[in-house]
């Protein structure tokens, strides 16, 4: 197995004039194989994007082990990961009188080698705009142009940090495409993302980052069968009298089936191994408490749900951020 990047014990302190130091890595470790599509998630503030310019050479650690592609960011060894490496970060800011088939020809003289850019503007879906000023640009089209920069060069390692936050339904399934084609040419993708269907869908792996470190890493089926259930049961409760339910979350853990109970907005949640034994079990307990079901929903279980067992938090629009 080789590795197209790896970092171990990697730290990083913002120092702030007027305020504490802030410890935004504490000890993260991570091996992302060449060839696979390696997701990093976790909330605002987690560390994602630190880590992901670390890796990409535009932040110095405060210390810790790094290597990209083999190579270390050293001063010696620079210029070849820049080459061999592409990058889509969060906020790309683009000179507003310029073209996208002019913005790619500059960023692709940058290159020794990589890809022609009409090829890369039909790639994207910028056909039409290719010759319109970037200031006419939409958000999503600006999005992808940022994208198509990162693509020019041909990379052996793409870093994706958010590359779909404000594109159309379309143009993500669009950019996906272009994921899993890296894929099949054994290149190798980091990508961050909110979007926890499209981690599910896209990645081979998932790292769950949490208050600077890694605190799951796993295949998304391996990390999902970590939750011990293969079904979520969501629902609300009221009493019979209309009043709203004071119900302890230890009233459905011995339920059948069920592996794991937790408050969810106004109401619960349940992950259930077997929901044809779980529900009858609940609505027969409800009653004997005088309490009914305001809303009940049964799902799979997703990534979404072992984001939120782990961190007890969900990932919102809120939370796209720089960490």
């Amino acid at each position: 197995m080789t590795l197209a990047a790896c970092c171990r014990d990697l730290r990083k302190r913002y120092d702030a004039k007027k305020k504490n130091p802030v410890d935004a890595l504490v000890g993260l470790d991570l091996e992302v194989r060449t060839g696979e599509c390696f997701g990093l998630l976790g909330p605002n503030g987690a560390g994602k994007t630190t880590t992901v310019e670390i890796l990409e050479g535009l932040l110095k650690p405060t210390s810790g082990h790094v290597e990209v592609l083999g190579r270390k960011w050293n001063g010696r060894e620079d210029d070849d990961i820049r080459q061999r490496i592409g990058i889509s970060l969060q906020d790309t800011r683009l000179s507003d009188k310029l073209t996208p088939r002019e913005t790619l020809s500059l960023f692709r003289s940058f290159y020794n080698q990589g890809r022609e850019p009409d090829d890369v503007i039909r790639m994207v879906n910028l056909n039409e705009k290719a010759d319109a000023w970037i200031v006419k640009l939409s958000g999503g089209q600006k999005q992808r142009l940022a994208v198509a920069c990162a693509l020019v060069g041909d990379p052996e390692l793409l870093f994706l940090d958010e590359p779909t936050t404000g594109l159309d339904p379309q143009s993500r399934r669009e950019l996906w495409d272009i994921i899993r084609e890296q894929r099949t040419r054994a290149r190798t993708t980091i990508i961050t993302t909110h979007y926890m269907d499209e981690a599910q869908r896209l990645c081979d792996r998932v790292a769950v980052v949490d208050h600077g470190k890694i605190i799951a890493l796993g295949s998304p089926d391996e990390l999902i069968r970590r939750i011990g259930g293969e079904h979520v049961v969501e629902f609300d409760l009221i009493r019979h009298d209309g009043q709203s339910a004071d119900v302890d979350i230890d009233f459905f853990t011995e339920l059948p089936s069920v592996n794991g109970a937790r408050p969810e907005g106004d109401g619960f949640s349940l992950t259930v191994t077997q929901p044809h034994l779980a529900l009858p079990a609940l609505i027969n307990k409800l009653q004997a408490r005088n309490l009914e079901l305001a809303r009940l929903t049964t799902r799979h279980v997703s990534l979404e749900d072992v984001f939120v067992t782990l961190t007890g938090r969900r990932l919102t629009d809120e939370e796209i951020s720089s960490n």
